[in-house]
């Protein structure tokens, strides 16, 4: 993940290297750049034939490393919707600025789901068990509900920053 160029803090240092390397003619870097840091190939085309005036905005640079760190995760189900609701939170700029920061990782998001989830579990009741055919004599759950998710990735991603 970003072994060519490397992770850029924001779209602006993004667009900083995209406007030298479009200044040095060198539109197939303009494409692995983009490419590799999940902005759509049609953004690439349309800033190397002057159509956009920069290779991406906040909200593509977020969603395009979010789109790059699930696929290298290869997330399925729960975490899936987490990442979409990352996803939809990143329409807000000071989101989608904290989610391209360098020291902001989907993958920390998760452990901080993962941490509250292990810090909060419930024995499941021995009907439920049986119910389920589950043989264990003792069952924990500790899944964040939607709500306490939101709260998790806010202070994740926004900790630090003005709300």
């Amino acid at each position: 993940m970003f072994e060519k160029f490397g992770e850029f803090d924001s779209y602006k240092e993004i667009n900083e290297l995209a406007e030298n390397l479009f200044n040095e003619g060198d539109m197939d870097s303009i494409k692995a750049l983009a490419e590799e840091n999940g902005i759509d190939k049609g953004f690439a085309d349309a800033y190397i034939a002057g159509e956009i005036a920069e290779l991406t905005d906040p909200l593509n640079a977020a969603v395009g490393k979010l789109d790059i760190e699930c696929k290298e995760l290869k997330l399925e189900e729960i975490m899936v919707d987490w990442v979409e609701y990352i996803k939809d939170q990143c329409i807000n700029d000071l989101m989608a600025h904290q989610v391209r920061k360098k020291g902001r990782s989907l993958k920390g998001c998760i452990a901080a789901l993962l941490k509250w989830s292990f810090g909060h579990q419930q024995n499941i009741d021995q009907d439920i068990l049986k119910a389920a055919g589950v043989k264990a004599g003792r069952v924990t759950l500790g899944i964040p509900g939607m709500g306490q998710a939101k709260r998790i990735i806010r202070d994740y991603y926004l900790g630090g920053a003005a709300r």
